[in-house]
């Protein structure tokens, strides 16, 4: 069938269905003005509760998903918020009229239907329909196998579509939510104090990310959606609360990609009297709690990798996992010359402005990332990528900072906080001077931010989940797009 012969096909089916539409409302049927329909059970509660020989009776309503019309009966399938069921729709049981208006239903049509349940022959629980309303007429066609569209797009774009469709993703999107949930239930147990901040910054910092930019016209400044939660967290710990966390919406205007949407969600906690080794132990066992509450396991599958969450996770540090994979001694290398050296020795990219912590970290791109499978925590990262961490007593040069890595992805980031005011000053003017040199991910000096330091903030302990990548993980989801209900997507025009 060419291209064209199908447009022509399809133009015509949804034209009959608006002449149904329009014949419904001539005979005073229209379905939209029906307002409200009792529902006493959704499918899968029948599935689950039935038992042959005791009676039962219930209405249920759903979309139309499957119909096979057999001269006095039919069998149809509706589908509702909890799955499917088997309908057996008689003439002698609705009626003749009744049955006749049945037949000329469309797949995707909403309906309520009341009647008892039985087992057909085959052991099926169904439902034998009494009285059948249309609810809803749908004036599209529901494609009959989705995952066939050349056009993978359309999944994300028609997400309403993607969810009808295909039970999986919305299997993904339930247990996406009990994830969150789950991480809230983690976190009030141990006293943490769920709170809210400002999406519309006027400092863009908490991280290196370029931000979105807006202007707020009654106060006639720019203002940034915000690239963290972090900053705003702390000054929470600074005013007596110990235990306070967020689950937000940042948004950072960078590239797009399987592991990145412009706004994704995460979720940042902090911890007066903690430092990162007790973010570390926090992060382990929320993790696999977690997984155990949602999956009902702490082993599970990840494409063809089985990762086992159960174990304690690794822990190595930047510099002895650079050494492990890429065979380089950065306690042997002394200074920013010997470190460009190395780089060039083993083709690592680097701009003028890196100094050696930053080529180490290049070099931990490069060479460990993706050897990282099974669940291990990189402690000790270089201070000129930590500008919020706080240095490592026993060498200044690195931080009391981690990052979890799964699967050669990065799913947690935390530090021991810096609370010093003066060295937060200098690596903020630090940031500010990369910024004036066109480095679009640095961030500004906060004087809030460091008005409120100097009143004094506790050792704390901080740590921040990418969500959608946690979702990913314990979904086994290939692309962030498939764990967003609506991801970001360029407009068809």
């Amino acid at each position: 069938m060419s291209q064209n012969t199908a447009e022509t096909e399809l133009t015509e089916v949804l034209r009959v269905r608006r002449e149904k539409l329009a014949a419904l409302i001539r005979s005073g049927n229209n379905p939209y003005t029906i307002t409200k329909f009792q529902q006493t059970h959704h499918a899968a509660g029948i599935r689950e509760s039935f038992t042959e020989g005791v009676e039962m009776n219930v209405s249920v309503a759903g979309r139309l998903m499957s119909k096979r019309v057999m001269g006095k009966a039919s069998f149809a399938h509706v589908q509702d918020g909890s799955g499917s069921i088997q309908l057996y729709v008689s003439r002698d049981a609705l009626g003749e009229e009744n049955y006749a208006f049945f037949k000329s239903l469309d797949i995707g049509d909403i309906v309520g239907v009341s009647g008892y349940v039985f087992k057909t022959k085959t052991g099926e629980t169904s439902i034998h329909a009494q009285q059948l309303t249309l609810l809803s007429k749908s004036l599209q066609v529901l494609p009959e196998k989705y995952h066939g569209l050349k056009d993978v797009d359309a999944r994300y774009r028609q997400r309403y579509v993607d969810l009808i469709v295909n039970p999986e993703v919305r299997d993904t999107f339930v247990k996406r939510s009990r994830i969150i949930s789950e991480i809230r239930r983690y976190l009030d147990g141990l006293g943490f104090l769920e709170v809210e901040t400002p999406v519309l910054h006027t400092v863009a910092g908490g991280a290196s990310a370029r931000p979105f930019i807006t202007h707020h016209n009654t106060l006639d400044i720019d203002m940034y959606l915000r690239i963290a939660l972090e900053l705003h967290l702390k000054r929470l710990i600074v005013g007596g609360f110990e235990r306070v966390y967020e689950i937000g919406r940042v948004f950072r205007n960078e590239g797009m990609d399987t592991r990145h949407n412009p706004e994704f969600s995460l979720l940042e906690l902090y911890q007066a009297y903690t430092d990162y080794n007790g973010m570390m132990d926090l992060t382990e066992e929320l993790i696999r709690t977690v997984a155990v509450n949602v999956l009902g396991t702490a082993q599970i599958k990840y494409g063809e990798t089985e990762i086992d969450l159960s174990k304690p996770f690794e822990r190595i540090s930047m510099k002895d996992a650079v050494k492990k994979y890429a065979g380089v001694d950065f306690d042997a290398i002394e200074d920013v010359e010997a470190a460009r050296r190395a780089a060039d020795e083993h083709n690592i990219k680097y701009e003028q402005r890196h100094q050696k912590g930053d080529i180490l970290n290049l070099f931990f791109e490069e060479y460990c990332e993706e050897k990282l499978i099974q669940p291990t925590f990189i402690t000790g990262h270089p201070v000129e990528i930590s500008p919020l961490a706080k240095r490592m007593p026993q060498n200044e040069a690195y931080t009391e900072r981690f990052e979890l890595f799964i699967v050669g992805r990065e799913h947690a980031n935390a530090f021991s906080e810096l609370n010093d005011p003066i060295d937060q000053r200098a690596r903020f003017e630090a940031q500010a001077a990369l910024k004036a040199a066109g480095d679009d991910e640095a961030c500004d000096v906060d004087e809030d931010f460091l008005c409120a330091l100097e009143y004094g903030m506790p050792p704390t302990g901080g740590l921040g989940i990418g969500v959608d990548r946690l979702v990913m993980l314990l979904t086994d989801t290939a692309s962030i797009r498939d764990c967003l209900l609506f991801p970001t997507m360029k407009p068809i025009d």
